[in-house]
């Protein structure tokens, strides 16, 4: 359970450095490219509640949830993680070309503009390196800094407050 609560964190955060490439590269797309990117057009199509507030909401959470599960899944991966950038590039090839596609969402990447493809393809570069180096800080701080112990501080804290 740890290591997928890890994971999801760790997916959460990768997701926020993803976000912040596309929101950087978007902008470098030619006009006539420079339409929303694929976590809004998935919403689209799966017909959001409300207007379009809640449709940004919606994309949001989306995009947040499936990256803390993308990350819970590669946290669990044993015993030998792969690579995080692989992992990312497994992630935007099985989403692009597999199941976004099967479900009727959106066109596969190969009918999609090379433009828009590389920016979504180092968008989740970015997310596959901060995921890996992420989990690692995670997981690290789990078994040192937050693992248990006596701690000096909260002896002194429940000592004090018995006082009161």
């Amino acid at each position: 359970m740890e290591r997928l609560v890890c994971g999801a964190l760790a997916g959460l955060s990768a997701t926020m450095a993803m976000t912040a490439a596309m929101r950087h590269l978007w902008p470098r797309l030619r006009a006539d490219t420079r339409y929303p990117l694929p976590p809004r057009e998935i919403i689209e199509q799966v017909k959001p509640i409300g207007g379009e507030s809640a449709s940004r909401i919606q994309t949001l959470l989306a995009h947040f949830g499936f990256g803390a599960l993308a990350g819970g899944i590669y946290a669990c991966l044993t015993p030998r993680r792969p690579n995080g950038v692989l992992y990312g590039l497994a992630v935007w090839a099985g989403s692009y070309f597999g199941w976004i596609p099967a479900l009727g969402m959106l066109k596969p990447a190969t009918r999609h503009p090379a433009a828009r493809n590389l920016l979504m393809l180092a968008a989740h570069v970015i997310w596959g390196a901060a995921l890996a180096a992420g989990l690692n800080e995670l997981e690290g701080a789990s078994k040192s800094i937050f693992s248990g112990g006596t701690s000096a501080d909260a002896e002194d804290n429940i000592t004090a407050r018995r006082r009161v």
